[in-house]
């Protein structure tokens, strides 16, 4: 990707004498700088993968059959030969010790206890004494309760109630009260009557009067009230509020008038005061000023910063390649290289993973992806 972008800047950036003056300089200092901390890094991964193989693995198993060994197998021993028949002779003693007497118990002494003792006396004596001595009890209380009440119910009280109580009241309401209540109510329809007629009399009297007081007053208000009222609407405010209203439309537009030709001499005022002046000294003075200010200093410092710009970015990318081709010369110096390989990264060592055991020391690290890789993922 390094290569690919330092090709495309060189179709873009020449090369100038600048990156040519600074390329050997350059170079010389970066394989300088560069070279002792690339072997630093190189030494110690190397260091860190032969500790891994080396060290670190084998320590890392021993520790897991001491673990196993000394820990894992002693504890499933345990477990399955001494706590396991442990707890299940536990259980089993617990159970003889404490379940099964007391199952014994109830289903041998406190069930047939229960049921001969208790339930088949109280089944019997339920059933041949209880029984008959309840059936009994209930005839003696029928012949002797609920036999006469009924009878003394049926044939003296409901008798009595009927014809010594309802008859009688059935006879006085039918024969006394209900024509003692016409009569009252035909005589006090009567005197309603006589009553309603005299009233309506005094009403429809009252009625006359003071409909015609009402006339006289509803005279004198329209006389002495309504009529002045409406001849001073009609003859004095009506006109006056017309004049009025008018008088204020007129004024309204004679104001507009006025203060349109105040506007405009204040308009006329400012733009010959000061409108003019300025547009004057700005097409005179400030448009040739700021045209020279562009064409004599921005445009030349804006060209100077675009060049300055440019041979830095030359000079960064000569400063890319020569610290890529310091790396390559060193590499060729240090492990020795084809004369035909092309310009670039070295391509032919192989990924390194954790399980390598062909490490070179001093060696370039590799990408953790090989060439065939690459090549499934671009076809994939």
């Amino acid at each position: 990707m390094d290569a690919s972008k330092h090709q495309a800047l060189d179709r873009y950036e020449p090369d100038t004498a600048l990156t040519r003056l600074i390329r050997i300089p350059v170079r010389i200092v970066v394989l300088v700088l560069v070279l002792p901390v690339r072997m630093v890094w190189d030494l110690l991964a190397a260091g860190w993968h032969a500790a891994d193989r080396t060290l670190l693995r084998p320590l890392g198993r021993g520790l897991a059959w001491l673990a196993d060994t000394l820990v894992l197998t002693p504890l499933s021993w345990l477990f399955t030969h001494v706590l396991t028949p442990l707890a299940l002779a536990v259980t089993w003693l617990a159970t003889a010790l404490f379940i099964w007497p007391w199952i014994g118990l109830w289903r041998y002494v406190v069930v047939p206890v229960a049921k001969y003792g208790v339930a088949v006396p109280l089944v019997w004596l339920y059933g041949t004494v209880l029984t008959p001595l309840g059936h009994g009890a209930a005839w003696l209380f029928t012949t002797l309760v609920v036999g006469p009440v009924v009878g003394l119910w049926r044939y003296a009280l409901v008798p009595a109630a009927r014809y010594g109580v309802i008859v009688p009241l059935v006879w006085l309401y039918g024969a006394v009260l209900t024509p003692l209540g016409r009569g009252t109510a035909w005589a006090l329809d009567r005197v309603w009557q006589g009553t309603a007629w005299v009233l309506g009399g005094v009403w429809k009297g009252l009625a006359a009067t003071g409909r015609g007081l009402g006339i006289a007053v509803t005279w004198l208000v329209m006389t002495l009230l309504v009529a002045p009222a409406s001849w001073l609407y009609r003859r004095v405010l009506a006109p006056v509020g017309r004049e009025i209203a008018d008088a204020a439309e007129v004024a309204w537009r004679i104001a507009g008038y006025l203060s349109r030709a105040v506007g405009r001499g204040i308009a006329w005022l400012f733009r010959h005061l000061i409108g003019v002046p300025v547009a004057w000294a700005y097409r005179t003075v400030c448009t040739p000023l700021g045209h020279f200010v562009r064409d004599a200093l921005w445009a030349p410092a804006r060209r100077a910063a675009l060049e300055a710009g440019r041979a830095a970015r030359g000079a960064l990318a000569a400063a890319r390649e020569t610290v890529r081709q310091a790396r390559r010369d060193a590499w060729r110096a240090l492990v020795g290289g084809t004369a035909g390989a092309r310009s670039g990264e070295p391509l032919g060592v192989p990924a390194r993973t954790l399980g390598s055991t062909t490490t070179v020391p001093s060696a370039a690290q590799a990408p953790e992806t090989s060439l065939l890789d690459e090549k499934l993922v671009k076809q994939g």
